[in-house]
């Protein structure tokens, strides 16, 4: 039997708004609440959103077929448009919350929602690696007690809110990660979730056209350690160089994590694409996900989980439990040896996807695909020169671009190696094309790029049965 998450009375009490139903509409219990038509279902509540190219007001008449129960109506749409509503409410015995922005009242709704339970609350964030981290965290605090953690990357304005409502009366921890494309996001996050514990993974350059520079991005960042109680605790990197600026004036106690600062670590070995083998406190942890990106994401999870009582043996099942997500870090073996990392890509990123095929212990060639990264503004240009010269620093032996970014990748290492194979696509299937012309067995194939370029789908032309799609 579905779950009641509200009554519609509760709803109207923690939004605010105008109620508006009949007689005869069934007024009874909400059991789930979605912003995506194609998902209602019986007794959900539809959250329309206006998007760049729909506005969710007109399906809610959709939702009301399928069995959902109350919509939220932006007040200007409800004026516009009120004899139509009112027929859906007639026909299907639908309700209404009419609100100033649907979107806020979500967020009230969450932050209301989450006010009920009893659960201790973990915020994640970073220019890099939150979503690893936060699935190393719930796989470590699941050993001895249930544990919520946002699915996926439901971590904006929108999906942080809507996966709040999975959270049960019977879990003991939340790992929310919070993701920000733009100024104030995480400050809503936080007023939402309200954390105890916060994690800073770094602050990079992720975004940084959106907020202008990276002291801008620390300074978003930053709000979610502001918003920790004074009984809190805060977790950065030991050698966060924003570390000064993240700590001034925060009440909650501030501690590291590292190679160096993470209580217990020993060491660590690098086992390629085995991932890691972690020392901690004299026991040997075979941690599977690769890179030394992984591992202080590792190093990230095991102070916190420690903060937070977990004993070594806990620790050590999590770290060995964790699976590596889609498009990060993750290994598609075969005669042609892929790392799919096209989850996302900033310049932080590209330099750690870059070291870590270079570093490792192959007997192949190496090959680099890259895809342009987006969201850098201003900053484009000097980002992909930079990206270039790190490319040529890595000596590999075939560089395939993709997206007109790259032209000036290519300009600069048709310059400087004019040796080294190097081609640039603007269309993907001629990428994929010239990319399996040109690899031969024995070869290990880096693919990365930001994530609406969709560099996965090249994995289908050097592997044609691969059909894992996205996941995560």
């Amino acid at each position: 039997m579905d779950r009641v998450l509200f009554q519609f009375s509760e709803i109207v009490r923690i939004v605010g708004g105008n109620p508006y139903y009949l007689p005869l509409t069934e007024k009874g219990g909400i059991t789930s609440v979605i912003s995506d038509s194609r998902q209602a279902s019986k007794g959900c509540l539809f959250v329309p959103l206006k998007g760049e190219r729909t506005d969710g007001h007109y399906y809610i008449q959709e939702v009301f077929s399928k069995g959902g129960k109350v919509s939220f109506v932006a007040d200007e749409f409800w004026s516009l448009n009120q004899d139509s509503l009112q027929t859906y409410a007639v026909k299907y015995r639908g309700a209404y919350i009419i609100v100033p922005t649907p979107l806020k009242a979500l967020h009230k709704l969450a932050e209301g929602y989450l006010r009920k339970k009893k659960v201790h609350r973990i915020g994640v964030t970073g220019s890099n690696g939150k979503t690893t981290t936060k699935e190393i965290v719930g796989a470590i605090l699941s050993q001895n007690n249930s544990t919520f953690m946002n699915r996926g990357n439901l971590n904006s304005e929108i999906g942080l809110p809507l996966s709040v409502f999975e959270v049960r009366d019977d879990d003991r921890w939340a790992v929310f990660e919070m993701g920000m494309n733009h100024p104030g996001e995480i400050e809503t996050l936080v007023q939402i979730v309200k954390p105890e514990i916060g994690i800073i993974t770094n602050i990079g350059t992720a975004h940084i056209g959106n907020l202008g520079s990276q002291e801008a991005i620390a300074a978003e960042k930053k709000q979610l350690l502001s918003s920790l109680p004074s009984t809190g605790v805060g977790f950065i990197h030991e050698e966060e160089a924003f570390a000064s600026f993240l700590k001034e004036g925060v009440q909650a106690r501030i501690k590291t994590f590292g190679e160096r600062t993470t209580p217990g670590f020993e060491g660590a070995e690098n086992l390629g694409l085995r991932g890691w083998m972690i020392r901690l406190e004299g026991r040997r942890i075979h941690f599977p996900l690769i890179g030394r990106f992984n591992l202080k994401n590792a190093l990230a999870a095991i102070a916190v989980c420690k903060e937070l009582g977990a004993g070594n043996s806990e620790i050590k099942t999590g770290l060995e439990s964790v699976k590596p997500l889609f498009g990060r870090g993750q290994i598609i073996e075969g005669p042609v040896t892929i790392l799919l990392d096209c989850y996302n890509a900033n310049p932080h990123s590209m330099l750690e996807a870059l070291e870590f095929l270079k570093e490792i212990e192959w007997q192949g060639r190496r090959i680099g695909v890259f895809g342009a990264m987006k969201e850098l503004g201003s900053y484009e240009g000097e980002a992909h020169r930079t990206l270039g010269e790190w490319i040529l620093q890595k000596k590999l032996d075939g560089v395939f671009l993709y997206g007109e970014a790259m032209e000036t990748v290519y300009r600069l290492l048709k310059s400087s190696a004019p040796s080294v194979p190097v081609f640039l696509e603007q269309k993907l299937e001629a990428l994929a094309l010239r990319l399996k012309e040109f690899l031969k067995e024995g070869d290990i194939v880096l693919i990365k790029g930001s994530r609406s370029l969709e560099l996965e789908r090249v994995v289908k032309y050097i592997v044609p049965d691969h059909t894992e799609g996205e996941h995560a």
